[in-house]
């Protein structure tokens, strides 16, 4: 190893001494796709890394939770976790639609015993009303569509700037073997004028076309190892960002979204305007909107929700 370094550089400096102004030129743009490279691969390397780790302490945070928007509410951050952003994005939206686009639902129970027999056969125990706001499905399909959004946009930010990584690992070498056709062209050109085809003559020329080559290799070789390995990183992530959209999503829909029938509806509405009697078995009754004052019921309809 000790005798190889003196010999490659003593090999590299030969073939730089000799190099021509399209060699200069070819190395020159094998530089700047150099520079380009490397600052993709640092930049990249660590946002990846923030990504994963913040990403871990996120995912862990929200499954500790039992309520879907409880860590927007506490103000807690995890920035550079991509799961994050998309959770704030749904959050945010979600708050929204519960904010000014309110389903009010109102959830009767009884807090009373079992009624006892009474002369006129009247309901006489006592029935709790809790109001719940809660979101209506249209509403829910805007949460839908701001996650979806969320996520193309964090999987377009996990790949932006890989575009130069595979132009380095693809144009790199072409470049280097453009400059190596090149030079070794000129070196026959000038050996066609010298007419002298010694291999003293043609040895600088040669030496300094190849090194074009080795250069184009040295440019690609380290951004296919990172593009590979990044393209991998980014799959899971995507992957991990789409699982956790449905997740969270089908969380909203459980714990905040109006998913009642319509015979539901009818049934709890009229239970909470007091026009209906509550259930003979004092079991909580389900959730229903608030009616109109207005509203007068069909009894054959009562009868038969019954």
């Amino acid at each position: 190893m000790y005798l190889a370094q003196p010999i490659l550089a003593n090999a590299v400096g030969f073939a730089a001494s000799k190099l021509t102004p399209e060699g200069k030129v070819t190395i020159l743009a094998l530089a700047v796709v150099s520079v380009f490279s490397w600052t993709v691969i640092i930049t990249k390397a660590r946002q990846l890394w923030i990504a994963r780790n913040m990403g871990k302490k996120f995912f862990k945070a929200y499954r500790d939770t039992r309520d879907p928007l409880e860590i927007a509410r506490r103000g807690e951050e995890f920035d550079g976790a991509p799961g994050y952003e998309l959770y704030f994005v749904g959050a945010q939206e979600s708050e929204y639609q519960l904010k000014n686009n309110p389903v009010q639902i109102t959830q009767v129970r009884s807090i009373a015993g079992p009624p006892g027999p009474t002369a006129t056969g009247a309901e006489t125990d006592v029935l709790a009303r809790q109001i719940t706001i809660k979101m209506s499905n249209s509403s829910f399909e805007s949460v839908r569509v701001s996650l979806e959004r969320a996520a193309s946009a964090e999987a377009l930010s996990l790949e932006k700037g890989m575009i130069i990584l595979s132009t380095a690992v693809a144009g790199g070498p072409f470049i280097g073997l453009l400059g190596t056709v090149w030079g070794v062209m000129e070196t026959f050109s000038r050996i066609g004028e010298a007419n002298s085809a010694s291999l003293t003559t043609m040895a600088p020329g040669v030496a300094a076309a190849l090194l074009a080559t080795v250069t184009g290799l040295l440019v690609a070789i380290p951004a296919m190892f990172a593009y590979n390995y990044m393209v991998t990183s980014i799959r899971a992530i995507t992957q991990e960002l789409d699982l956790f959209a449905s997740e969270f999503a089908t969380a909203l829909e459980h714990k905040y979204v109006d998913s009642r029938s319509i015979a539901e509806e009818v049934r709890e509405a009229l239970m909470g305007s007091g026009r209906l009697p509550a259930p003979m078995d004092h079991r909580p009754a389900a959730i229903g909107r608030t009616v109109a004052q207005g509203f007068t019921p069909d009894p054959a309809k009562i009868e038969a929700l019954r």
